[in-house]
């Protein structure tokens, strides 16, 4: 009987052993590792890359890449030495999200150290916390055995202050207020009884228009960088130096998990980037991972997200990537084109993405 039957469980075994070296040669086929980034930023993706490649984690592959943005000062709006605020101090703000564990570690209005990305590790992997603040942050970066203190402005970015101080000081964030002079300090302006004329069509377009001059890609930006590594683990990463001229101590998206940037080991990963203060209210990177959850391809769920903002602010300006656990990406924005940047197995270099409103 059991002669019989041998060649039936070597039929079995065979087959079952076939299948696994099926499954191993999809995976040397190869959908990871990827790296995807916002914006052209194509020398912090191969940064990413080299590291992910070489079999380093997808957090350590973030670190790698959004460090190289920072250094390389991103359009300049990464990093030291841009962006300035209205005091014509740089500063910084970064986040670490490891998308197994669901770990955070972020800083926001950091001063006087350079290495956004290694502050958010330090704060991720070293503490309890999840967001360590302003020159507090500092502190214990530097404690930590980061450089510092550094002044973060550039030759660049105080000239640019300069100019915009000759200018008036416009435009700027503020609303609803007078200047005792041309750059303030500032005083509520009284709107009891003229509302209808506050909120006149053309005081909104106004507006609107004086919020566009100061959002755009090269005065307003993030690095947001997803990895998906050689195990399948997620991370993302943001790191920016905020908006041009912001009213000091402002954070924006940049530092809030959900916002800026999130990622789920189960699920995928998106970044974001655009005018922090509209999209935050909205935490479109959440609602990106939580539609794919669901079921959603990235390419919908990137645009469900941004059609949930655009329905209450249309004018608003913005953009994401969502990128899912089988490293299908995609992205959508409203108010510019947008382009992002991937590197995976079968491509030779880096591609950049182009999206259209």
């Amino acid at each position: 009987m059991a002669s019989r039957n041998l060649p039936i469980l070597l039929f079995f075994f065979f087959t079952l052993f076939s299948m696994v070296l099926g499954q191993e040669g999809v995976g040397d086929l190869g959908k990871y590792p990827v790296v995807v980034s916002t914006w052209p930023f194509v020398e912090a993706v191969r940064a990413a890359w080299r590291a992910v490649d070489k079999g380093f984690s997808a957090v350590d592959a973030v670190v790698e890449g959004c460090s190289a943005c920072e250094e390389l000062r991103c359009d300049g709006t990464v990093g030291p030495g841009g962006s300035p605020d209205e005091n014509g101090e740089t500063t910084i703000d970064a986040l670490l999200m490891n998308g197994v564990t669901m770990e955070v570690g972020a800083v926001a209005a950091m001063r006087f150290v350079k290495d956004g990305m290694k502050a958010a590790r330090l704060v991720m992997e070293h503490t309890k916390h999840t967001l360590l603040v302003g020159e507090k942050a500092s502190v214990f970066a530097i404690s930590m055995g980061l450089p510092g203190p550094n002044n973060l402005s550039s030759s660049e970015s105080l000239e640019k202050w300069t100019k915009w101080k000759e200018n008036h000081c416009q435009p700027n964030f503020r609303k609803n207020v007078k200047p005792v002079d041309g750059c303030g300090p500032y005083k509520p302006e009284d709107c009891s009884g003229h509302n209808e004329e506050a909120f006149s069509g053309a005081n909104v377009t106004e507006f609107l228009q004086s919020r566009s001059c100061l959002v755009g890609p090269h005065n307003h930006d993030t690095i947001s960088m997803a990895v998906i590594d050689k195990m399948g683990h997620v991370a993302v990463g943001t790191s920016t130096n905020g908006a041009t001229f912001k009213i000091p101590g402002r954070v924006g998206d940049g530092p809030i998990a959900g916002s800026s940037a999130y990622a789920d080991a189960e699920v995928g990963a998106c970044g974001a980037t655009g005018d922090g203060d509209i999209m935050m209210r909205f935490l479109p990177c959440y609602q990106v991972v939580e539609s794919m959850r669901q079921g959603m391809e990235p390419k919908l769920a990137a645009k469900d997200a941004i059609a949930r903002i655009a329905r209450k602010f249309p004018d608003f300006v913005g953009a994401v990537f969502a990128i899912n656990k089988d490293g299908v990406h995609a992205g959508a924005c409203h108010g510019w084109t947008f382009q992002y940047s991937v590197r995976s197995p079968e491509m030779d270099d880096v591609k950049v993405f182009t999206v259209h409103p």
